[in-house]
Formats: C-alpha cells, sequence, structure tokens
C-alpha cells in the first residue's frame, strides 16, 4: 500500500458510484406504462373548468330567453298562490314538490352539460383509465413530515401562484367589463323589472364567457405545466434504467444460454434433412451446404441444411453415412451459403453450376446401379 497516496483519492473512489442515482434520464415507455396503471397521469384541471365555464354560458346564450321566462313563471305561479291562499302542511308540501320539480327541469340540462363536458374533457387529456391504487390507503399520506413537505413544495408554490393569479385576472376582467357595460345598467334603473332583468342577464352570460376564454388560456399553459412536472416525476437513473432493462429482457448470461440452446435445437432439426438431401457441396472444409430437388414440387434446388466449421463437418459425416454424395466446389458452397437462408431456393445465376453438379450425381447413381 502506497503511504503517500493522497486521502482524496481514496474519497473519490468512495463516492465513483453516486451518479448511478442521479435521476437525469427520460422515462422509458415501460415506466411510463406502468405509471399510468397505478394511476400517475397529469392532466390540467383548469382545462376542465375553462370548458364547462363556456359549456354552461353557451347553453345559457341558446335558451336564454326560454330560461328566463320559465323562471318568472314560477316565480309569478309560486308566489302569487302562496300570497292568496292559507299556510298548511299539505300546500307547503305541494309547494315544495312542485317547485323542486321545476327546478330539476329547469336545471336538468345546466347538470347534464356539466356532466358530458366533465367527462369528456378527462377522456381527452386522460384517455380511459381505471385503477385502485390512488384509493388505496398510504402510511405516508398522514405523515406530517409528508405533508409539510408538499406544503413548501415547488407545486404547492406554482398552485398558489395560480390560484392568485386567476384571482387577479378575473377580477380585473370583470372590473373592466363592468365599466364598460355601467351605462347601460343604470338606464336600466328606469326600466322595466323583466326588461332589466333580461339586459343584466345577457351581460353575465357575456362575462362568462369571456371569463371562460381567459380560463382556456390558463388552462393550456397550465396543461404543458402538468406535463412538465410529469415527465420530471417519471425521470430516471442510469441505474434504474438498466435494472429495468435487465429485468425486461432477463440475466444476458441466461438469454445466451436460451440462445446457444435454441441454435442447438435448430442445428439438428436442420442435420435430420441431410439424408434425404441429393448432394452436398463443400468448400471443401470450412463450409457445406446439403441441396434437395424434386421434380413437381421444387422449380429449383432449395437448401435443406448449412453450415460451416463444426456443422460443416457435421453434415459431411451425416452425408458419408447416408451415402449422399459429397462435391467440392468452392466457389458454389460460399455463395449458397452466403445467399441463401435455410429452406430458400438456390440463386438463378447458380443454376447451370448446380443443373451440372446435380447431373454429375445422377450419372455416378445410374453407373452404380449397373
Amino acid at each position: 500500500m502506497d503511504l503517500n497516496m493522497p486521502e482524496w483519492r481514496w474519497n473519490l473512489q468512495l463516492f465513483a458510484g453516486e451518479d448511478d442515482g442521479d435521476k437525469t434520464e427520460d422515462p422509458t415507455p415501460h415506466r411510463q406504462r406502468e405509471a399510468r396503471k397505478k394511476g400517475q397521469v397529469f392532466k390540467s384541471m383548469e382545462f376542465n373548468s375553462a370548458l364547462n365555464v363556456l359549456a354552461v354560458m353557451f347553453l345559457f346564450l341558446l335558451v336564454s330567453h326560454l330560461v328566463f321566462d320559465s323562471f318568472r313563471v314560477m316565480l309569478e305561479n309560486y308566489l302569487g298562490e302562496l300570497a292568496t291562499e292559507d299556510v298548511t302542511d299539505g300546500n307547503i308540501q305541494a309547494f315544495t314538490m312542485e317547485a323542486f320539480e321545476f327546478y330539476l327541469r329547469l336545471m336538468g340540462p345546466v347538470f347534464a352539460v356539466v356532466l358530458l363536458v366533465g367527462v369528456g374533457s378527462n377522456l381527452t387529456q386522460v384517455g380511459f383509465l381505471f385503477s385502485g391504487e390512488q384509493i388505496k390507503p398510504q402510511p405516508n399520506r398522514i405523515n406530517p413530515l409528508e405533508g409539510v413537505k408538499k406544503i413548501l413544495s415547488k407545486k404547492a408554490l406554482f398552485e398558489l401562484v395560480k390560484a392568485l393569479s386567476k384571482i387577479s385576472i378575473i377580477g380585473t376582467i370583470t372590473y373592466l367589463f363592468v365599466r364598460a357595460n355601467i351605462e347601460q345598467l343604470f338606464v336600466l334603473m328606469n326600466q322595466e323589472v323583466h326588461i332589466g332583468a333580461m339586459v343584466f342577464w345577457d351581460i353575465m352570460v357575456n362575462l362568462g364567457l369571456t371569463v371562460g376564454l381567459v380560463f382556456l388560456l390558463i388552462s393550456f399553459l397550465d396543461y404543458i405545466y402538468q406535463r412538465y412536472e410529469h415527465q420530471q416525476q417519471l425521470k430516471m437513473s442510469k441505474r434504474e434504467i438498466k435494472e429495468e432493462h435487465k429485468k425486461l429482457e432477463g440475466d444476458p448470461q441466461l438469454q445466451s444460454k436460451i440462445k446457444e440452446r435454441q441454435r442447438y435445437i435448430a442445428n439438428q432439426r436442420m442435420l435430420q434433412d441431410v439424408p434425404d438431401s441429393d448432394v452436398v457441396i463443400t468448400n471443401p472444409t470450412e463450409i457445406a451446404v446439403a441441396l434437395q430437388y424434386r421434380e413437381g414440387e421444387n422449380t429449383a434446388p432449395k437448401v435443406v441444411a448449412k453450415g460451416v466449421e463444426v456443422i460443416a463437418q457435421q453434415i459431411r459425416k451425416i452425408a458419408q453415412e447416408n451415402e449422399v454424395p459429397i462435391v467440392e466446389n468452392p466457389p458454389v458452397a460460399r455463395t449458397i451459403y452466403e445467399k441463401t437462408e435455410l429452406g430458400d431456393e438456390i440463386p438463378v445465376e447458380l443454376y447451370q453450376a448446380v443443373a451440372e453438379i446435380l447431373a454429375m450425381v445422377y450419372r455416378l447413381r445410374e453407373n452404380d446401379k449397373k
């Protein structure tokens, strides 16, 4: 051991692996899918609010006269009847039920629009997702320290700034809108009640539309931020990516053994076809390819086995044991090995050369029979 070695060198060695824990890498598709299964998705609640405000205001704009007239009729009927009739338990209950039914008929379309827009906006941002992970009991949710961290977090600060900005913007818009229509509102003081109410209604609906459009702009900015924040939360370290890859792909050594076993099985199946081949063409020692031709079944001879070195030796050995002719032709053997796969027919440019080889093999067989 070198006693003169500076201590700082040892310290650097101790902390050499710390960088692996820094979450600097973008989340992998697998990490994103797993987060989605757990319900960890991003969306802008401001987008939902903006669409709800705009949808309700458009509904009021389209049916404002109908709604206003219905509401006026309800007040005239019920208040008028209550003022002329004796108040008893029976008629109070009847009036209350009638008013409640009228309220449902009046506000039913509003509730339906809010529900449809709420569901539609969530599906637009997140898609269809059902996960029970977020409602499972989690001990850290009742941990005071975790609560303090959330209150003092960057996200909480952003939400505070966003809320204050919304209040300021909406307050300013309301002030400017009322100020622009103040003269029209003062003129209504000398008009009949129902006329004044209708004009006031129109002003409020237009104000609601204006606020809704501003909400929509805010929601667009909020959506961008929520997406960025979600990506930051899912970021991974290099070590996590390696571990995930190992988990998905399996142990490299095990995978290597599996591939080796698969190659062995494939070679054994291939070698079983060598006895049925018509000829084996060799390099002569490095490459061996076995060809088979069946008249009426094949348009050209096909490759039933091929290999180099050890596999080539096995092909030649099996061919010798089964009296399959072996022909040495290095150019043909090399071309067939490089340009074809098992089951492929030989290339067109080799038709003549292979035909001559097969003709020679067939002549030798005929001579042996004689």
